[in-house]
């Protein structure tokens, strides 16, 4: 079972000390590099979508589809080779190249025009990913969106403990980046996979309509210590509520067994997740690349994927009770969106439920979730303080822009980190 709370901090100086001759070279001249901060991870897709959710692009259209792996440091990575690092990418069926390309506010060297046009001329996608902390947003963002400028096929914002509790910088972030990238590009957010466990973290955010289009949460099931099979039935019922389709992105770091490896992804395919990906190349054994690629039985006939929904009543806090208020908002409930299930979120729910004939248990439950999950959640701007207030844009028919003060859940803490810290992590 995941550890409990505990304080991250250290553990990011002795990431920070670990990569510093690394950054050096990769980081911008004259740039202070931050800490590198936790790998990104994968998640699974939905299973099946729920009533209201993205339809799916074809599969093999978008650089998410297929198997893809994860690269920290490129010089590291096969020494650094790129034609070795095509040969066995080719040798294992891997499809797209998840490689950093920032870190906090700046961007990594290692990410060029140049390495892109090889492996894309060897028939892979590249894409970037960022580690990003919330403090400087909209500096961020810029960094965020040098991986496109350099060409490459899609974007990951890997968003973690740092941005809990920030969703005016979470806002201004993903809006930027948005508006810096284009309204097609394709972004993901690789974060944790337990919703539940994190009741401050702005998934609604970083997921609302028009930003990222991809959820990619971190499914680390040996190291959260549990099975693939309870690692994907919790992934996907707490992430179910965002409408995002959900690309699992598994581990083979700390010696993940291949037979795991193999079940992660049959498991993959009884989601109808059109994508897995790996973290990390280099610590990757033979085994476990063989693991990666070999064929796999198909559990079609054996195994019923878990297609529930998070039970939230009185009571209960969080993003998760945010993106709920939302959509109750976009079906014409007045409820207050503070993150918190209280007497009035109940009561709304309630004539929710009448009005669709549901029985009014006043509770977000199997039967109301795929009811109220046919809406789009209302569109909102998050402020640091004030009231509640409604902004109708200019143009006819645009949606309209609540502009609301960050929920009280944010202050929450986190209930426990799931990817347990055991020392800096994972040595380049």
């Amino acid at each position: 079972m995941p550890r409990p709370l505990h304080h991250r901090s250290s553990s990011r100086i002795l990431r920070a000390a670990l990569l510093a001759l690394t950054l050096a070279l990769l980081a911008p001249a004259g740039a202070g590099a931050q800490s590198g901060g936790t790998p990104p991870t994968g998640g699974p897709a939905p299973t099946p979508p729920a009533p209201g959710s993205p339809t799916p692009s074809s599969p093999g259209t978008t650089a998410f589809d297929g198997n893809g792996m994860w690269i920290w440091v490129l010089p590291r990575t096969e020494g650094g080779n790129l034609q070795a690092i095509i040969a066995k990418a080719r040798r294992y069926n891997m499809r797209t190249l998840f490689i950093k390309s920032a870190d906090g506010v700046n961007t990594w060297r290692q990410f060029t025009p140049q390495m892109i046009a090889t492996f894309r001329a060897a028939g892979f996608k590249v894409c970037g990913w960022h580690y990003v902390y919330g403090r400087r947003p909209l500096a961020e963002a810029y960094a965020s969106a040098y991986a496109k400028r350099q060409g490459a096929d899609c974007f990951v914002i890997d968003a973690e403990a740092e941005y809990e509790g920030r969703y005016v910088a979470a806002d201004q972030y993903v809006r930027k980046l948005r508006a810096l990238v284009g309204a097609s590009f394709p972004l993901s957010l690789a974060g944790f996979p337990y919703v539940h466990f994190h009741p401050s973290f702005p998934y609604s955010v970083f997921m609302a309509p028009g930003m990222a289009t991809v959820n990619q949460p971190q499914m680390y099931w040996k190291a959260i210590g549990v099975s693939p099979d309870r690692n994907y039935a919790t992934t996907y019922t707490h992430n179910r509520i965002y409408q995002r389709p959900i690309f699992p992105l598994g581990q083979t770091y700390e010696r993940a067994p291949a037979a795991q490896i193999k079940r992660f992804r049959q498991l993959g395919a009884s989601y109808q997740a059109r994508g897995v990906s790996w973290w990390v190349w280099q610590q990757t054994s033979d085994v476990q690349w063989r693991a990666l690629s070999e064929p796999v039985p198909s559990l079609a006939a054996t195994f019923q994927a878990v297609n529930e929904y998070p039970a939230l009543g009185l009571r209960s806090k969080g993003d998760q009770v945010v993106q709920a208020q939302l959509l109750l908002r976009s079906a014409g409930q007045p409820v207050p969106v503070d993150g918190i299930f209280g007497a009035s979120t109940r009561n709304f729910v309630r004539t929710f439920q009448a009005q669709r004939s549901l029985p009014q248990t006043g509770r977000l439950d199997a039967a109301t979730w795929p009811e109220l999950l046919r809406y789009k959640p209302v569109n909102v701007r998050w402020r640091t303080s004030g009231r509640t207030v409604k902004a109708f844009p200019a143009a006819a028919g645009a949606r309209r822009t609540l502009v609301a003060p960050a929920p009280r859940s944010a202050s929450l803490p986190a209930r426990a980190y799931e990817l347990p810290r055991k020392g800096p992590f994972p040595a380049p």
